[in-house]
């Protein structure tokens, strides 16, 4: 009796079985067992039974990774859990001092076992997986909202489009995004022979990668990823670090190499063995390695700071060096006016990226470095902190001073140094250098979130003169905006959007986005909470002094805003544009037991981020400080309290342990 043929049904299913079970051993176990052109028949007997059965597709089948459209613009995606980011310490003393706090904030009798990973020099991303699909992935972005890119991580065969039975219910897997060394020259290869610019690292070539509006070239591209956290996990979650490695293991995902230590003298040794005898091996960058307890729940009890969690640190090799020649000197205008001079130096690898220019944050610290043009300098770099230099190595026979400019590089207004500062500033508040960074933070997310006025969109409309101060803004049109390079229907309409769900920002937000000198985030936020719009315009500096947080010059700086002729007719017009600028809902619990006390928190606390415990002291009527003064009701220092601590002791202010804080709590 002949064999009865299967069904196309069956045979899809054994074909995608078989291709993904390949897609495992190659990217997760790094044993292939076919050829690349084996692999590559089975794909196309897959695309060929889905294209005769298109009744039996399924959007998780191997051969759906790559499609033929162009993806828009990345939208942005607010992760379930913020991915916060490590504290970094390239010193030995530092991690030893972390691991006795680890030690003095867990119960009596408990000590923590490590666990130790490499640190991948790749772009962070989380992946979402519901019912065992891949729904969704997005960038880190700020650790709160990061971007969409889940057509390009489809396209990533190191990433499962389906689990296996047996998955959590929802996952938010976080992990990076890389590239190998081979495959980097392979694609710098191929980008050298179309007549592109090659890529300047792997990690930029991987961020690159998957940040492409066509998902067809970052299939091309041979992004690997592994896996190292999760933000959520639902249906019997693991209970260590370590076990959670595993399961992604047995779920097909690929997870990061680990290994444990019971003590922090065992991580230092093997830290100083790893660069030479494990990094070369691996096959692509790394910068360090990553400690993190192993226990869930002895993470759980250590908790985390503002931004980072207590119960990791990313310990990281030594900040890499270079040399180079300073070629010249340019300074840049800053959105107060502020000039601050940039080194041009001799293209230089170093820390993985290609540094020409070097900020030299002032003319004070180029008198420290007796810093000439022609100057041969020592450039740091370490992670992602901006490229400085340490130290002149070999003075130019014929050096160039560098002095500061008498007029503004971009406007030619003259250029003043006022009493007492440091900075020199462009005298004119016209300046289109100034006006184009004040727009760029008037339209940033912490203040008016008005993501489609970026870099390009605002050099355009200062250029043409269609906008001349933050007001103008509200002004632009459909037709305007289409006149502008790279411009269509729907992104001058996406804008336009933007700008009109801006106008109903309350006053903390458009505060802060106006860009007063002196005023952050917080400040606005306090004054907000004390003033309306017509209290600003008619406060005086007494007035403004009466506020938490607002010292003489800052009072000063603020009414001197709200007094000038500039800034009452900026209000007016922001207001005849339809700005509510409402003061900001205040959510205070009944009987207010903090009404018209202030708080500072200063070094680390142990039941709460600083964040947690001034939302917890404002709820219950209070106001909380980054600043301590003599209008100061209370500081709670935390373990490791500095400067804070030690101002109040000379003010006379009342100092709380975190324990007598907590007991005030209703």
């Amino acid at each position: 009796m002949r064999p009865r043929k299967a069904s196309p049904e069956a045979e899809l299913e054994a074909l995608r079985a078989e291709i993904r079970g390949h897609d495992r051993r190659y990217y997760l176990l790094d044993a292939p067992t076919v050829s690349d052109a084996e692999y590559d028949a089975l794909m196309a007997r897959l695309k060929g039974l889905e294209a005769a059965h298109p009744e039996l597709a399924s959007a998780d089948s191997p051969s759906r990774r790559v499609s033929g459209g162009v993806a828009s613009d990345f939208k942005p995606v607010r992760h379930a859990v913020p991915m916060l980011s490590l504290d970094n310490s390239y010193d030995e003393a530092d991690v030893r001092a972390w691991d006795e706090r680890v030690r003095k904030n867990l119960p009596p009798g408990q000590s923590p076992v490590y666990l130790v990973e490499p640190k991948i020099d790749g772009l962070s991303c989380a992946l979402t997986y519901e019912g065992g699909a891949l729904v969704r992935a997005a960038t880190r972005g700020d650790g709160e909202t990061g971007e969409d890119v889940t057509a390009n991580a489809r396209q990533v065969r190191a990433i499962p489009l389906r689990l296996p039975d047996g998955a959590p219910k929802r996952l938010e897997l976080r992990g990076e995004v890389y590239m190998t060394f081979a495959d980097f020259e392979k694609v710098n290869e191929d980008e050298k022979r179309a007549g592109h610019e090659p890529f300047v690292n792997p990690r930029n070539c991987a961020a690159g990668s998957l940040r492409q509006k066509d998902p067809r070239i970052t299939a091309s591209r041979r992004l690997r990823f592994l896996a190292h956290s999760y933000g959520v996990w639902e249906g019997g979650e693991p209970s260590s670090h370590h076990e959670f490695l595993a399961r992604c293991r047995d779920l097909g995902l690929p997870a990061n190499r680990a290994e444990r230590f019971a003590e922090i003298d065992a991580v230092i040794a093997y830290f100083a063995r790893f660069k030479d005898s494990v990094m070369p091996g691996l096959g692509f960058a790394v910068d360090g390695l990553v400690i993190k307890v192993d226990d869930f729940a002895q993470q759980r009890r250590l908790g985390f700071t503002a931004k980072s969690p207590r119960w990791g640190l990313a310990f990281k090799y030594p900040a890499q060096q270079a040399t180079s020649t300073v070629a010249s000197v340019e300074f840049s205008v800053g959105r107060t006016g502020t000039i601050t001079p940039v080194a041009k130096v001799k293209p230089v690898f170093c820390a993985g990226v290609t540094i020409s220019s070097v900020t030299l944050h002032n003319f004070e610290e180029i008198g420290r470095l007796g810093l000439k043009v022609g100057d041969r300098v020592l450039i740091e770099r370490a992670g992602e902190v901006i490229p400085k230099i340490v130290k002149v190595v070999e003075r130019a026979k014929r050096g160039k001073t560098i002095v500061p400019p008498e007029a503004c590089p971009d406007c030619g207004s003259p250029v003043i140094k006022e009493e007492g500062r440091v900075a020199y500033r462009c005298d004119n508040p016209s300046c289109p250098a100034q006006l184009r960074r004040t727009l760029e933070h008037f339209a940033s997310r912490p203040a008016m979130d008005i993501a489609g006025l970026g870099d390009s969109a605002v050099d355009q409309l200062v250029a043409r003169g269609m906008v001349k101060d933050v007001a103008d803004v509200y002004s632009l049109t459909k037709e305007q905006l289409l006149d502008l390079e790279l411009f269509a229907d729907k992104k001058a309409d996406n804008l336009l959007a933007q700008i009109e769900a801006s106008k109903t920002k309350t006053l903390d937000r458009v505060l802060n986005a106006l860009g007063i000198r002196q005023v952050g985030e917080k400040t606005a936020e306090t004054l907000a909470e004390r003033f309306d719009v017509d209290g600003l315009l008619n406060a005086s500096e007494e007035d403004l002094q009466s506020v938490s947080d607002v010292g003489p010059i800052v009072a000063k700086s603020i009414a001197a805003f709200f007094a000038s002729g500039t800034g009452k007719r900026l209000v007016r017009r922001l207001r005849d544009a339809g700005l509510t600028m409402a003061k900001p809902e205040k959510k205070v619990v009944a009987g207010a037991p903090f009404a018209g006390k202030t708080f500072v928190f200063t070094g680390e606390l142990s039941s709460f981020t600083r964040e947690e415990a001034e939302e917890r002291v404002k709820a219950l009527g209070g106001k909380a400080s980054g600043s301590v003064s003599s209008k100061t009701s209370y500081v709670v220092a935390g373990e490791a309290a500095g400067s804070k601590l030690r101002k109040a002791a000379e003010l006379g202010v009342p100092v709380l342990t975190e324990e007598q804080f907590k007991e005030m709590l209703p």
